[in-house]
């Protein structure tokens, strides 16, 4: 039953990578829209259907969930939803897909590295190399990013290393909280996080649209492309993908999860290569292959822990 279990946290946590990797395509498939409105209009689809599926076992959820779990969802709702989307939807306006995507790719390592004073865990100087290794495909991203002429490169890679930091806060404590949400299922969780979101999205709504002042004019056709990117992002990415997520991470130790997350950045640059119609440069292919070096020693260093502990958490039967 264990191995089963952990071979589905896998499965589950490479299919969520796989479409969260589209979120980096969003801000590009709607140019003329600001990253707030973005952030506002798929949290919005998001809380309503998260509102929609929850509706029929409200009144039973509402008598397990306590102040402290409504403050928790509070703040993973703003870190790991609408301060991230935000930051990382301007960085890739900003700096394209690939420099983002491969900014978001330290997240395994440094997910590891909190992930490392857990009891059992290998000590943190076994993780050295692959730190290492991340470090400089961050320094090869960034010296491109900001070689580039005009601020607009800079600005990008700022907003990303702000989502970067904004993303890692949410899949940690998130974590955490799995660890202790026994009375609670992984798609239970993820959607109360979504309704918090969709609350939140309600207050972004009013200065992300009412008080923007004059800019593009989008047109009745422009509005619906919106709507269908956001609303699909919405399904696809936050309520299957954080569910799918939920299962792993509850599944799996973080130190495992932290090495899943590789796979957001492998389908983000490939979805955007894909979008852009181009071969990676020279520091982007040097910036993933480093990443997924870093990734594949920090697996290595962790593998006779892994051999050597249980598994923290099971799914609910």
């Amino acid at each position: 039953m264990l191995l089963n279990n952990h071979r589905l946290g896998i499965a589950a946590g490479v299919l969520a990578c796989a479409l969260w990797g589209l979120v980096f395509l969003a801000p590009e498939l709607t140019p003329g829209f600001t990253p707030m409105q973005l952030s506002a209009g798929r949290y919005l689809a998001y809380g309503l259907v998260a509102a929609l599926l929850i509706g029929p076992g409200w009144r039973r959820l509402l008598g397990r969930l306590a102040l402290r779990e409504w403050r928790g969802l509070l703040w993973l709702a703003l870190t790991g939803n609408l301060v991230y989307y935000v930051l990382l939807a301007k960085a890739v306006q900003a700096g394209g897909v690939a420099m983002t995507s491969l900014v978001i790719g330290l997240l395994p390592v440094i997910v590891t590295v909190v992930g490392a004073r857990d009891r059992h865990a290998v000590p943190l100087r076994r993780l050295l190399p692959s730190l290492t290794l991340s470090m400089a495909g961050l320094l090869c991203i960034s010296w491109e990013a900001l070689a580039a002429p005009g601020s607009q490169s800079t600005l990008g890679l700022l907003c990303a290393l702000g989502a970067l930091l904004s993303w890692t806060t949410y899949v940690v404590a998130n974590s955490r909280w799995l660890g202790r949400l026994q009375h609670l299922s992984a798609h239970e969780w993820s959607l109360l996080t979504g309704l918090v979101t969709g609350a939140l999205a309600l207050l972004l709504a009013v200065p992300a649209f009412v008080l923007a002042g004059p800019g593009v004019e989008h047109g009745t056709s422009g509005w619906l492309m919106f709507v269908g990117i956001v609303t699909g992002v919405a399904v696809l990415c936050s309520v299957i993908g954080n569910g799918l997520w939920n299962v792993a991470s509850r599944t799996l130790p973080l130190t495992m999860t932290g090495q899943l997350i590789v796979f957001e950045t492998v389908f983000a640059v490939l979805y955007g290569f894909m979008w852009e119609q181009r071969w990676p440069t020279m520091a982007e292919g040097a910036a993933l292959l480093l990443l997924l070096g870093g990734v594949a020693l920090c697996a290595q260093a962790h593998r006779p822990q892994r051999a050597a502990t249980k598994a923290p958490h099971q799914l609910p039967a």
